[in-house]
């Protein structure tokens, strides 16, 4: 059995939330995309990124005759090549729609996407939302943000530099900005009581992991969890839109 919660707020400062999330529990799949774009285009992205990755993960379930129109990776399971195949799919779907409306010109989505199929998980990530895994009372993020940042810190630019450098906030990888986009996919086991979040980073700027994993590991369930992530994130200034969606394994029946 599995159960989930999101919890999202647009934040004190902007009047739309471009944030997005996903709870699909037929599919056992799960996401949050954090749009970005003038004209509400980011709000645009976000929902048309999650349609599409939903979209194919259903048609991929059952549908046998179905096109893979970006390749099987061999050294991926039948459920990784969904997730990234339906991850392709919606930065196609996010790059035609802004080619196709001068209002949408540039827009974009950052996306994290969980697909879960009993004790086994597929996550994939797109930009510099974040999943993270608490398991044993351990927190791990599984996601490595696609950033100037994260790049910069890989580098050895401290922390006091980095907070100066112009570049910071930039992205280097995100759904419907481009033609192509770099998918990045991992599997994992998963225990009863595991707990995986899926946040953007709204959520995860204010608050560390030593700050995350208190909450995301000693609330009694899913919806306690993403409800007080989020409202510890506004207490803690964060600025932007915030999403916290939390994902919990129970027993197997």
């Amino acid at each position: 059995m599995i159960s989930a919660y999101a919890a999202t707020d647009p934040g004190p400062v902007r009047t739309v939330n471009e944030d997005a999330f996903l709870v699909d529990a037929d599919q056992h799949l799960y996401a949050v995309a954090d749009g970005m774009g003038g004209h509400n285009a980011g709000e645009v992205a976000s929902s048309l990124a999650l349609e599409a990755l939903s979209g194919f993960v259903r048609r991929s379930s059952s549908d046998t005759d179905l096109s893979w129109p970006y390749g099987v990776l061999p050294d991926l399971s039948f459920l990784a090549n969904r997730l990234r195949t339906a991850l392709h799919l919606a930065n196609r779907r996010v790059f035609r729609a802004a080619e196709s409306h001068d209002d949408y010109t540039g827009m974009g989505t950052t996306v994290v996407a969980a697909l879960v199929d009993g004790t086994r998980a597929v996550v994939a990530h797109v930009g510099d939302s974040r999943i993270y895994h608490w398991s044993n009372g351990q927190l791990t993020v599984l996601t490595l943000d696609d950033s100037w940042a994260a790049a910069l810190i890989a580098q050895g630019l401290s922390t006091e530099d980095l907070a100066r450098h112009p570049m910071r906030h930039v992205l280097t990888n995100v759904v419907g900005a481009r033609d192509q986009v770099e998918v990045h996919v991992r599997e994992l086991a998963l225990l009863p009581g595991d707990r995986l979040l899926l946040c953007s980073d709204g959520l995860h700027e204010p608050m560390t992991a030593d700050l995350i994993a208190p909450v995301l590991g000693g609330e009694a369930d899913v919806k306690a969890a993403a409800t007080r992530l989020v409202r510890e994130a506004l207490e803690r200034g964060t600025r932007d839109n915030v999403t916290a969606l939390v994902v919990e394994v129970g027993a197997v029946k």
